[in-house]
């Protein structure tokens, strides 16, 4: 099994502050429950009040330190010293490598000292600037994420106090809304997807403000499901929506949010999204498409037939339900 990092450990404490269950967690970080579950026992002693990461990093580097199966830069000071100062004179760690072989006192593998690199000590000296190509770490852009939203987004009501009927997909009007980005670019993809139905809205937006995603909803609601019937929207934490409000008080319908990092819980327009991934890959340009494009796509979709909705197709489903009909079994 592999090792949970300081960074997942950090995620684990302040998920389980917030009321997470162990298999909420689990699924957020792609580990199987039991490795959570032997991860939390493991590091939480009788006498601690909860399960704390720093604590959690400490005995865990403990163990195995004790077993002599450590890291060398974690284990010889003297030679991270020397890698870091290497590392700062602009030396790649190849070269790194090499020089501290060539004095003939100690070895290290290159390889190791890319993962100092990376690491949560490394990140912290900027190491990453000093590499050829300067490659960002990506695990650090996720740090700010929750400090991001608590800023921009008011009045988020969490996803648990959603109405039974949008949880149970009971009738339609209960959407769900994402955003699909591309490479290099600044134009993006707004999607709105109906929980009951899969009905979905496809719109292309400049950029991913705000201001650009309520009108995307916009659209949706008037052009696509019908004003008089969209009853709740469910949101990520981007800061896409932070104007939920408007969209809230303007045509009466319930905004919820998933809670964080945890954007399974709007797995249908998750899912929607890989469906037109594969007419708008991630590297396309998108520069000189239209909304015409756009709606092609959204009605090959819309015309589908689904095996959920037995065989008929998105469109077909929310006009049999929108009329007061049933979608016989």
């Amino acid at each position: 099994m592999q090792h949970f990092s300081f960074e997942e450990r950090k995620y684990i404490g302040k998920m389980l502050q917030q009321g997470l269950k162990k298999r909420e967690i689990a699924r957020i970080l792609h580990r199987s429950h039991s490795s959570v579950i032997d991860e939390i026992k493991r590091n939480t002693m009788p006498y601690d009040k909860q399960y704390d990461a720093e604590t959690a990093q400490e005995r865990f580097l403990r163990r195995q330190n004790n077993k002599g199966n450590v890291k060398k830069l974690e284990k010889d000071q003297d030679l991270k010293r020397m890698v870091i100062k290497n590392l700062n004179e602009d030396f790649s760690p190849e070269q790194t490598a090499g020089l501290i072989k060539l004095i003939g006192e100690k070895k290290i593998c290159h390889e190791t000292i890319y993962q100092f690199v990376y690491s949560e000590e490394g990140r912290g000296l900027k190491l990453w600037l000093k590499l050829r190509h300067g490659k960002y770490p990506r695990r650090q852009k996720r740090g700010t994420r929750k400090t991001r939203y608590k800023a921009t987004i008011k009045e988020r009501i969490p996803i648990e106090q959603r109405p039974r009927e949008a949880n149970e997909k009971v009738t339609i009007g209960h959407l769900e809304t994402d955003t699909i980005i591309f490479s290099k670019q600044k134009r993006v993809v707004s999607v709105q997807a109906d929980r009951k139905t899969q009905k979905c809205a496809i719109t292309i937006l400049e950029n991913k403000s705000a201001e650009e995603t309520k009108y995307a909803l916009r659209r949706a609601i008037e052009d696509e499901y019908g004003a008089m019937n969209v009853k709740t929207i469910t949101h990520d934490n981007g800061t896409e929506n932070a104007k939920h409000m408007e969209i809230r008080d303007e045509y009466e319908v319930g905004t919820y949010f998933c809670r964080p990092y945890a954007s399974w819980q709007k797995g249908l327009v998750e899912n929607i999204n890989k469906l037109i991934r594969q007419y708008l890959p991630r590297n396309m340009n998108i520069s000189k498409l239209t909304q015409d494009d756009m709606n092609i796509i959204q009605e090959k979709l819309n015309n589908r037939p689904r095996k959920t909705l037995k065989y008929l197709t998105p469109n077909q489903a929310y006009q049999i339900l929108l009329q007061g009909g049933r979608i016989r079994g």
